[in-house]
């Protein structure tokens, strides 16, 4: 029986039908770039101080020293959450008499900010934190809100595949955008922070819903060669380009609700592509709707300007598609032997830390020197350089050695900014970016290595344990840049040194460049560095490949 490929050559590769639908599905993820990093800026923190109300009736000598100094960062800086007693001031104030003359500041009793705060406008003219006074005590809700997105992110990649299995690739894709759109819609008009965190959890579903949607329905449509391209760069590009735009129109818009509403508005003009974008005839094939699948072949051969065969798929050939049945096969297969449950938990690890990394360093950038708007802007359009390096890698090197050295690259760089003197700025920034260049060209490479290290059996399950490994990471990232508010180095301590250490976890992975592709467990490549002679049975044969992989031959039980 010939495959799908195999059936459907005739309409070649680069056809105009193959162009629209490659540009139109890439087109269409430009959306999730603003999403998915839109928290950057809705919930960013300005320079804030204690709210020293009129009402007191200080003296300008008296309310210039209302708030308290304090050591951060090497810097002495006014206090964000202390104020002097105001009533203790009011009373100086009242008498003549002048601190630091008269009165020793310091040994005033301080107090909480009682009357809220005084928020510095030169960057945001309000945020989700400003609306809500998401600081001090109550700091703890900011990374928290970005960490509901990712969780709502990771509980849409449970349902997206079984929904685009069961209802159609195309109506799910349209679906869950109208999730994305209409929610942040409503997201807009958010009396509280409760309701504005549900419903970025909703619209984090709906994000990665339509982002899984239109990938799996792209590779589905296009042809092999096309397919590639456009899992590695077309994909990844548009969703850099998503990216790179946030920056620019956060620039102009320094409100968040109104921000939010001008980063929703282009789903809407999604709505047209439903009359273009077919389904997938792959998928209509798997549901018995031969006659659509043939339909919308034929009018893609009638795009490109060639002629399609008389009998594009014969009964004989769907017969025996319909008659082929397939062990079922669980999660637990993915730990049945030794061999595989090493694979599966370095690559678990692989995908956390990868994702700790990518995230964190994008939701960090408001905190580094300089202008926020610039330093977002640098961090998305290093992914395009990136992608491109990571694709070149795939085609050409070793997929652990690119990986690793990705890694590394990524990791190491991060570990000297803090060897970085403070008034060398600039070279922080320059290493930052450096450090997001490697880790995010190894997230693009991933996705490729780890599908070549399952066996067909297994593969869907073996590369959906790993991403919603990537969510977990994702979920602790904002943590971690949470964790700059006590150590501004900390962040990229940690995420380097857990870089590194995953590079180096990476070289233990077999090879998979230029390997054919293994069908059963006991065909996979051996994890490097662990014995195995004890779990083979009388009579197992191995053959050394030429890259010193070594394979099962015999169906034997590592």
């Amino acid at each position: 029986m010939r495959d799908y490929d195999e059936a459907t050559s005739f309409l070649g590769d680069w056809g105009p039908f193959q162009l629209t639908i490659f540009f139109l599905l890439s087109a269409s993820i430009i959306p999730n770039g603003f999403t998915g990093l839109s928290a950057v800026f809705l919930v960013a923190i300005p320079e804030h101080r204690c709210l020293v109300p009129d009402s007191a009736n200080l003296s300008q000598a008296w309310s210039n020293a209302s708030i308290p100094w304090e050591e951060r960062d090497g810097q002495r800086v006014q206090s964000r959450c202390w104020r002097y007693r105001l009533d203790i001031l009011t009373n100086y104030s009242a008498r003549g008499l002048m601190p630091g003359v008269h009165v020793n500041v310091s040994n005033i009793e301080k107090e909480k900010c009682l009357d809220g705060w005084h928020y510095d406008q030169d960057v945001y003219q309000s945020t989700v934190v400003t609306e809500w006074d998401l600081i001090c005590n109550n700091d703890w809700k900011v990374p928290l809100t970005s960490s509901l997105f990712f969780l709502g992110v990771l509980l849409g990649s449970f349902v997206s595949g079984q929904m685009s299995d069961r209802f159609g690739r195309k109506k799910v894709l349209f679906a869950t955008m109208a999730v994305q759109t209409g929610f942040s819609i409503v997201q807009v008009f958010s009396v509280n922070w409760e309701m504005f965190t549900v419903l970025f959890l909703i619209v984090g579903m709906g994000q990665i819903s339509n982002y899984v949607a239109a990938f799996i329905l792209g590779a589905e449509i296009l042809g092999k060669s096309v397919r590639i391209i456009f899992s590695t760069l077309g994909v990844c590009i548009f969703y850099a380009i998503g990216y790179m735009l946030l920056p620019l129109i956060a620039y102009f818009i320094r409100d968040w609700r109104t921000l939010l509403m001008a980063l929703t508005v282009p789903g809407l003009f999604c709505i047209p592509l439903w009359w273009i974008i077919p389904e997938s005839p792959r998928w209509l094939l798997s549901q018995g709707r031969i006659s659509e699948a043939e339909e919308i072949i034929r009018r893609a051969a009638k795009k490109n300007g060639v002629t399609p065969p008389d009998v594009i798929f014969s009964p004989s050939e769907l017969q025996d598609l319909k008659d082929q049945s397939h062990k079922a096969y669980t999660f637990f297969d993915l730990l049945k032997t030794r061999n595989i449950r090493i694979v599966t938990f370095l690559s678990i690890l692989l995908w956390m830390i990868i994702s700790v990394g990518y995230f964190g360093l994008s939701l960090n950038t408001p905190n580094l020197h300089g202008d926020p708007y610039v330093n977002c802007f640098l961090s998305a359009i290093i992914e395009v350089p990136a992608y491109i390096i990571a694709w070149l890698l795939l085609r050409n090197f070793s997929r652990r050695y690119s990986t690793s050295s990705t890694l590394f690259l990524g990791g190491v760089v991060l570990l000297f900014i803090q060897l970085v003197p403070q008034h060398l700025s600039i070279l922080s920034i320059l290493l930052v970016m450096l450090g997001k260049f490697g880790i995010t060209s190894a997230f693009s490479m991933v996705y490729v290595y780890t599908a070549e290290l399952y066996p067909t059996v297994v593969r869907n399950m073996g590369v959906g344990a790993s991403s919603m490994a990537s969510r977990l990471g994702s979920i602790l990232s904002p943590y971690f840049v949470y964790l700059g508010a006590y150590d501004k180095h900390l962040p990229f301590v940690l995420m380097g040194s857990l870089t590194v250490l995953v590079g180096i976890f990476t070289l233990f992975l077999p090879e998979t460049h230029g390997m054919p592709l293994p069908d059963t467990i006991e065909e996979m490549l051996r994890v490097k560095g662990f014995k195995y002679k004890k779990g083979f049975k009388k009579g197992t044969k191995l053959q050394k490949q030429s890259n010193g992989n070594l394979k099962v031959l015999s169906n034997t039980a590592l």
